[in-house]
């Protein structure tokens, strides 16, 4: 079927960054055709002509880090640093099996589509032994939802009788972990050119995993030809534990097991120095930037300016929802621009950047940006059409500011390969009040199992 949005303006987010303040995009199967300035042609056949007046059309949106399972636990430990709210959920997390993954990566896609997200990674690092078949869960969650999806095999294997942060009984051994994560990718990784669905490799964080893991998780990747992901540099405490366990900072910690790489991105990367920024840059290792998780846990402001002008590749997360309840990706494309420019004055970040960080520099940290993160001919029709003459936003002079610094938009239309997700502010693919019943549902009898209350 061929689509075509027109009398929209239009951020491409393409080499040149162009831009139509009046445009169109004809969109014909799974591909983009088309981009242009002006009014779509008349009368292309078996042409579904979307009048987008008043509209912004953009690259969908790039999710670079979340924890989907967390969708159902939610308002925990609020007032916590990140150590604090981690032993608060660990025991809740332990009891997760395949009906509540399911379940909560549905209400998690939900919403990154409903907030503009076209293609979102996961990192699920917490396998219960009698919990099921928990990627296979959520790959038939993005399935459902219809977003393009790249879950993560996560992993700890460092549990607390070992000098590792999380309990013992949420840990697996080696040999298992490789065993799975191997068979993961066998299965589901898709690396062809129209794919859905890939597969990245994450043991977790140098606080919850050993540094055998990370050595043979990074050559199991590379024999695989998948990516590598992981959490570094969060928090301060991180960097203690680094300091006083390995005697290096983060950065170099992970250096020495092969872990920087123009195949790996990097959770969160708050606390930066300058050396470890310049062996970012020079191995093109990315940054998944969570301004509103790393906030929530106050756990400082990612150095997002410096990282940029250094030329590491760079990114936007959600995060996991347990911490960043609202889990919207267009929130945290403001939400990146007010914390630079708190932290280093007016020029540290431009609505642009912003944009493009959730767009085609999410591409580039997933490895997919051939293939989406921008709206040109050829590429995949993942596109966000967003409601701009509402009275929220109808006098901003520039659509990228109204987009950016105003309140969120509707959300008028959502393609995923051509395919619509979000029309009129509302998800197609799925029942949005049958999935809120089925979250509050499995929430309860999640808490239930793990005798906890918020």
């Amino acid at each position: 079927m061929t689509t075509v949005l027109d009398g929209c303006a239009v951020v491409t987010m393409d080499a040149g960054r162009s831009e139509y303040a009046v445009g169109h995009v004809i969109v014909d199967g799974p591909r983009i055709i088309t981009v242009g300035a002006g009014s779509a042609p008349d009368g292309l056949p078996d042409a579904e002509y979307v009048d987008a007046t008043g509209c912004l059309a953009t690259p969908g949106l790039v999710n670079t880090h979340h924890h989907l399972y967390q969708w159902v636990t939610r308002g925990f430990a609020v007032d916590a640093t990140l150590f604090q709210w981690l032993t608060t959920l660990y025991p809740i997390w332990a009891c997760i099996d395949e009906e509540t993954v399911h379940v909560a990566a549905l209400g998690g896609l939900g919403q990154l589509a409903r907030t503009g997200c076209t293609t979102t990674m996961d990192h699920h690092y917490v396998f219960p032994a009698d919990g099921g078949d928990l990627l296979a869960a959520e790959i038939e969650a993005a399935r459902r939802v219809g977003l393009r999806f790249l879950p993560t095999r996560g992993s700890m294997d460092l549990g607390h009788s070992q000098g590792g942060l999380p309990p013992d009984h949420v840990v697996e051994d080696l040999d298992t972990i490789l065993a799975a994560t191997a068979a993961v990718i066998d299965a589901y990784h898709d690396p062809g050119p129209d794919s859905m669905l890939r597969i990245g490799v994450s043991p977790c964080s140098p606080f919850s995993v050993t540094s055998k893991l990370l050595e043979q998780a990074a050559a199991l990747a590379r024999d695989r030809g998948v990516r590598l992901h992981t959490h570094l540099a969060e928090t301060t405490d991180e960097d203690t534990f680094c300091q006083q366990t390995y005697g290096c900072s983060p950065v170099q910690y992970v250096e020495q097991q092969s872990w920087l790489g123009d195949d790996v991105w990097l959770a969160h990367g708050v606390h930066l120095d300058d050396a470890g920024i310049a062996a970012l840059a020079a191995t093109q290792t990315g940054i998944g930037h969570c301004p509103s998780s790393n906030a929530r846990l106050g756990a400082g402001i990612c150095r997002s300016r410096d990282l940029r002008e250094a030329g590491v590749p760079v990114g936007l997360g959600v995060d996991g929802a347990a911490s960043n309840e609202a889990s919207s990706l267009i929130e945290e494309v403001r939400h990146a621009v007010l914390f630079a420019r708190a932290a280093g004055g007016p020029d540290a970040m431009t609505v642009r950047a912003a944009l493009e960080m959730a767009t085609i520099g999410g591409a580039r940290v997933l490895g997919w940006e051939d293939q989406v993160g921008s709206l040109e001919a050829g590429k995949l029709a993942d596109v966000a059409l967003w409601r701009l003459d509402t009275l929220a936003h109808a006098d901003i002079a520039d659509p990228v500011t109204a987009l950016v610094l105003g309140s969120a938009p509707p959300l008028e239309l959502l393609l995923v390969q051509g395919r619509p997700v979000v029309r009129r502010d509302e998800l197609v693919t799925i029942d949005e009040q049958a999935v809120a019943r089925e979250v509050r549902s499995a929430s309860s009898t999640l808490l239930t199992r793990a005798g906890a209350t918020s």
